[in-house]
């Protein structure tokens, strides 16, 4: 435990000012193990030199729902880890955090942790799509050196702006260039996000966000079909891809647009194509799907 708090506490000294502790309950009901309650750790001479006082600090918010979006739920995924069902773990990886767990057993003994992700998507043929997601997480400050370089980035992203402020399409589009630096947007694109259904705005705000840390994460080392989008990505069918997914990209070349994720309610489209040489995304349409 002692080693757990360490490890928190180089994770918030790399980011930035308000990075924030999120678990399902409170830290003073925190259970270690069956009969061991946190507070016979807290009452160590380790705890009590600043480590538990910090950790409380960071612990503001609980249950994890009070640091989800707006309107949001997270209640059409679940994640699992070597057949067991983390939650926790899951909602780190939609929130774009890092995941943290007690060093009890060798399998957390890992900076990064594969999960087996569920998610039921808008499209009767398919029902729910099952992939596998790569969670960055720590168990000990050995862990947190992995991170080090990513988190001092995301903490100087975040210092243009908070994208959760955005209400509305038209300051999605007008501060593209601050929140979307790895995303560029076709002319059409503007009209359409200045008229996005309000219903839409967080959700396209979502997607973008998790395509942007999607390239900023990208290691063409390891992953050379592209980046880890985030969401469930697919091609589109040869038939309609010849009739509705030719767009004339930046540079007046005609390219196919064919890759598309899914935004709800309804059947909200984001077709897109990677440019791996630029590590950019180009992005032609964000709305209805192409044939309505």
């Amino acid at each position: 435990m002692t080693e757990l708090a360490k490890a928190v506490i180089a994770v918030a000294k790399e980011d930035r000012q308000g990075t924030e502790l999120v678990m399902r309950d409170s830290l003073k009901a925190l259970q270690l193990a069956q009969g061991h309650h946190v507070s016979r750790w807290a009452g160590t001479p380790s705890a009590k030199n600043g480590l538990w006082a910090f950790l409380l600090k960071m612990q503001a918010k609980w249950p994890h729902d009070k640091v989800f979006p707006d309107g949001e739920t997270f209640s059409d995924v679940a994640h699992s880890h070597e057949g067991e069902a983390v939650p926790e773990l899951g909602y780190a990886h939609l929130m774009g955090g890092v995941g943290i767990s007690l060093l009890l057993e060798d399998r957390w003994d890992a900076d990064r942790l594969t999960l087996v992700q569920e998610q039921l998507v808008d499209d009767e043929d398919v029902g729910a799509v099952i992939t596998e997601v790569e969670l960055r997480h720590v168990a000990s400050r050995e862990h947190v050196e992995a991170h080090r370089l990513w988190i001092q980035e995301q903490a100087e992203a975040a210092l243009r702006g908070d994208l959760s402020a955005v209400r509305t399409g038209a300051d999605l589009w007008e501060r593209r260039e601050t929140f979307f630096p790895h995303l560029r947007f076709l002319p059409a694109v503007e009209a359409q996000l200045r008229g996005l259904k309000q219903v839409w705005v967080q959700p396209v705000r979502k997607r973008l966000a998790e395509m942007e840390r999607a390239i900023v994460v990208w290691d063409p080392g390891t992953r050379r079909d592209g980046p880890q989008w985030g969401s469930y990505v697919t091609p589109e069918h040869e038939g309609r891809k010849q009739e509705f997914c030719v767009f004339v990209d930046l540079d007046g070349e005609p390219q196919y647009f064919d890759s598309h994720l899914r935004f709800t309610p309804g059947a909200g489209r984001l077709h897109f194509r990677f440019v791996a040489e630029t590590r950019r995304a180009h992005i032609a349409h964000i709305g209805d799907k192409l044939d309505d």
